[in-house]
C-alpha cells in the first residue's frame, strides 16, 4: 500500500455558504465514486479556493455533510493570479491505495473543467 495524491476541482455558483458546500460535496462524492474509496482510505484533504470565495470553508462539506470526522482537513486560498478562473474550489486528497498513479481518476466539474485539457 502507498499514499498517493488525487486531485479535483469544481466551481461554486456564487460566494455563499450553501453554494460552496454544495459544490464541494458534489466534488468529493464524485472523487470517491470514481476511485472506489471509503473514508478510511483518505489520509488528508487539502482544499484551496480562489480569493473570491470566503463565505464558507469547503472542509465543512466533508466534516458535516459527509460525516468525515476522523479525516485531517485544511483550507487555504489560492495565489490570486490575474485572469485565473473565479469561484474555483480545488482539493488534493491524499489516499492510501494499492492502485498505481495511472489508475487514479481526477475529477473536474462545472467551471473547473477548463483547468484540465488532455495536454496538462
Amino acid at each position: 500500500m502507498q499514499m498517493l495524491g488525487l486531485r479535483g476541482a469544481t466551481s461554486a455558483d456564487s460566494n455563499t455558504g450553501p453554494a460552496i458546500l454544495d459544490a464541494t460535496e458534489e466534488l468529493l462524492k464524485e472523487l470517491v465514486a470514481a476511485n472506489d474509496l471509503v473514508e478510511a482510505d483518505i489520509g488528508a484533504l487539502f482544499f484551496s479556493v480562489t480569493n473570491d470565495l470566503n463565505a464558507e470553508f469547503p472542509a465543512k462539506a466533508a466534516r458535516v455533510r459527509l460525516g468525515w470526522e476522523t479525516t485531517a482537513l485544511m483550507d487555504c486560498t489560492e495565489i490570486p493570479v490575474p485572469g485565473a478562473p473565479e469561484f474555483v474550489i480545488r482539493v488534493l486528497m491524499l489516499i492510501n491505495t494499492n492502485k498505481q498513479k495511472k489508475d487514479l481518476h481526477y475529477v473536474y466539474l462545472k467551471g473547473a473543467t477548463k483547468l484540465r485539457t488532455p495536454s496538462n
